[in-house]
């Protein structure tokens, strides 16, 4: 064995999980820890060595191969964030009437297709841009202006748009089911697009794009705002915008009765939903980990306490139904465990697992009480998305003001948590962060309804309602029934 495939081998070991970190330029040039995997690593420089090319190509051998490590774990954990779209249609599917079942489905393909392509165009460029100031970014329209695939500086600008569409495809599709039953195709396409291309980059832009929030809100011992993998950036968004959209369209025929009591449309498939919230779990665990954008030690410490949460919400939304109707409503269950994820989304580098459980207890708790609230308020949310992004997204971020215990690369600091000793000033800062959010989401996505009901219109009419969005709008059922012979 020569010198030179001994050194090799022998560099990654020289790195440990207190000397080993570097600057990533994502997230607004935010600092990511990055740490080399010890012995995995040294078996995978056998790799390098057998192969020169790839070797000459780095500096640093190690620094490379982590370079490549570190792509091909976003890449990955984008791929389950997608896959997190065919989790919101069987939940949304479920929780709704069969008659729209085709709907749903082309809703979420939609925002799919529409997300990546309007993200594309002008939404990434918006969001992380270099050629804006504070309210948006500028520059790299089309991925332009910068070398795709390039990584010698951490992740390639294709791994990191990979990763960052399908959190845009995300933040619209929330909208979607609280719209459930009775928008017309075409209008929800207009906002999908909308969405993706403006109103949820703008946010983006204000926070990990180093803009409005990142840059002016902070005072005191809070040097930043702290919102890990959004719960905030990207739920609170979509919750707003389903809010908005609910709110623009008015409650589903035969919801309220003539003294206003709501009254209970169950949804078709509850085999749909459950199925549902697992592959959205299971997604979560690239939606959460894959924001610390490296392969590193620290993915696992928020994997379990994305883990933890999602137990904990859906424990304590059984718990408090059961206190309330006697028995565990599943549909109810089920978003207890996605509120648990909403929330703990932001705070998921940043706290402890005793932390983690008391998020996610207190958004299942939440859920339960949010999505009775709004529909006694008049807010027909068939599916709670409201309850589940929005309520819990605000507590997802104000939580970092109470139990942050570390520093998740965004706070600068450990022990900012106000039950950690770390006072109110990252507590306040979170507030504001939340007070702006709802109301850049709130004003632009009630801009955009209105003017999609004063020309497109947004609502279809109410025999097409009464018939079904799979025959008025797809022009087939959703469910083929053979003829009897």
């Amino acid at each position: 064995m020569s010198s030179n495939f001994v050194n090799i081998l022998e560099t990654p070991l020289k790195y440990s999980l207190d000397n080993f970190v570097s600057n990533q330029p994502n997230n607004g040039g935010i600092v990511k820890r990055k740490l080399l995997l010890g012995a995995g690593v040294a078996g995978s420089s056998l790799i390098l060595a057998a192969s020169p090319a790839l070797a000459d190509d780095a500096a640093d051998p190690a620094v490379y191969l982590q370079a490549v490590m570190d792509n091909l774990w976003v890449f990955i954990a984008g791929i389950l964030v997608f896959f997190m779209q065919a989790g919101f249609a069987l939940v949304e599917a479920g929780l709704t009437r069969s008659k729209n079942v085709a709907n749903i489905m082309a809703k979420n393909i939609a925002d799919m297709c529409i997300g990546v392509l309007c993200f594309y165009a002008v939404g990434y460029a918006f969001a992380y841009g270099s050629g804006g100031g504070w309210f948006i970014g500028g520059n790299s329209y089309f991925l332009s202006g910068s070398s795709l695939f390039e990584i010698s500086e951490g992740l390639s600008p294709a791994t990191d748009f990979f990763f960052q569409v399908v959190f845009a495809a995300t933040a619209v599709t929330i909208a979607s089911g609280a719209m459930a039953g009775r928008t017309k195709f075409s209008a929800y396409l207009v906002f999908a697009a909308l969405m993706t291309a403006f109103i949820y980059p703008v946010v983006v832009h204000w926070t990990w794009g180093g803009g409005l929030i990142a840059e002016y809100i902070n005072w005191g011992d809070a040097t930043s705002y702290s919102d890990f993998a959004g719960s905030g950036i990207v739920h609170l968004t979509g919750g707003v915008a389903a809010f908005m959209g609910a709110k623009a369209l008015g409650p589903r025929i035969g919801k309220y009765d003539e003294a206003g009591k709501p009254r209970a449309i169950p949804g078709h498939n509850i085999v749909f939903t459950v199925i549902g919230v697992f592959i959205l779990w299971l997604g979560w665990f690239g939606f959460n980990p894959g924001s610390e954008l490296a392969a590193d030690g620290y993915v696992m410490s928020v994997a379990v306490n994305t883990l933890i949460a999602a137990a904990a919400g859906g424990a304590v939304s059984a718990a408090v139904v059961m206190a309330k109707t006697g028995k565990p409503d599943v549909g109810m269950v089920g978003n207890g465990v996605l509120g648990g994820l909403v929330g703990i989304t932001a705070g998921c580098g940043a706290f402890n697992t005793f932390g983690s459980l008391i998020t996610g207890a207190v958004a299942g708790a939440l859920v339960v009480y949010s999505v009775l609230y709004i529909e006694k308020k008049g807010i027909d949310d068939p599916v709670g998305a409201v309850s589940v992004h929005g309520t819990c997204g605000i507590w997802g971020v104000l939580a970092i003001g109470l139990f942050s215990r570390y520093d998740d690369a965004f706070l600068g600091r450990d022990d900012a948590g106000l039950f950690y000793g770390g006072g109110l000033d990252q507590l306040s800062v979170q507030a504001v962060m939340v007070v702006i959010i709802i109301a850049w989401t709130a004003v632009t996505a009630g801009i955009a309804f209105k003017i999609i009901s004063k020309t497109t219109g947004l609502r279809v009419a109410p025999e097409e309602e009464i018939a079904g969005l799979d025959v008025s709008e797809h022009g087939s059922a959703g469910y083929q029934m053979e003829a009897q012979s």
